[in-house]
């Protein structure tokens, strides 16, 4: 049985036959377009009027393939340059550089103060062992600070280590309150120190110096100044008798 075609359908189809599009775009149109082709077995296609923009029709707002050829441009060629390096400015890489050396000679301090306590005509152990921790305790610090360089792209520069001191008696208040009082002091100026990197990081809107410097350093900082204030507290109060080795059994003990 023979179906007779519709006027409409008749009218497409002589269209498409013809070569010519039954709905021409215009110059302005932003629509799409429905076009026929007899090469195509009469079958429609979608086309896009000229100048309609991609994210008007598929919402699309973040286009990675455009907006990473401005980041792979910066990409270094040359094999001596980083390639990790990405918003680390050189101030941020000087100062870290700088507190790296603050630590070292921190640390070189309390391996001298570790040394005069291990002597056997002082033969203070507990005193030598939690100096001896605490020097082992900076320059793992300066080596956290060498890690992250390295992470960021930047360059460890080390720099000059003064030489300490031997002797730590002290005729009025005795080696072992003296010590304490020099650490105490040394571990305020390291605070110091961290607080000016933190600054640097501030003003150069460094975020994840800022992040490291504050979760990795401060609050510990903070820990240590507390303890070695009571250790200098109670110091004070035994002066330089007997209660001195008693303090020092303490220190050996703990863990």
């Amino acid at each position: 049985m023979l179906l007779k075609a519709s006027p409409a359908l008749s009218l497409l189809s002589s269209g498409a036959g013809s070569g010519g599009n039954l709905f021409p775009p215009s110059k302005n149109s932003s629509n799409l377009l429905f076009s026929s082709s007899a090469s195509r077995g009469s079958k429609f296609s979608v086309q896009a009027a000229k100048g309609t923009s991609s994210k008007s029709l598929t919402g699309v707002v973040f286009e990675p393939f455009e907006e990473v050829k401005k980041e792979m441009d910066l990409v270094p060629s040359t094999p001596l340059v980083s390639l990790a390096r990405h918003k680390f400015p050189d101030d941020s890489e000087s100062a870290i550089n700088d507190q790296i050396n603050v630590e070292y000679n921190v640390s070189y301090i309390y391996h001298a103060l570790y040394a005069y306590f291990d002597r056997d005509n002082v033969g203070l152990k507990g005193f030598a062992k939690f100096f001896n921790d605490s020097s082992l305790e900076e320059r793992g610090h300066a080596e956290k600070f060498m890690e992250y360089q390295n992470k960021r792209g930047g360059r460890v520069k080390l720099q000059s280590i003064l030489m300490p001191v031997s002797e730590f008696d002290h005729e009025e208040k005795g080696d072992a309150l003296y010590a304490m009082e020099l650490a105490l002091s040394l571990e305020k100026l390291t605070n110091e120190k961290l607080l000016k990197l933190q600054s640097v990081a501030v003003k150069n809107n460094d975020v994840q110096l800022v992040d490291f410097v504050e979760s990795e350093f401060l609050g510990e900082q903070v820990e240590a100044i507390k303890t070695i204030s009571e250790y200098v507290a109670q110091l004070r109060r035994i002066g330089k008798g007997h209660g001195v080795w008693h303090f020092d059994q303490m220190l050996l003990n703990e863990a």
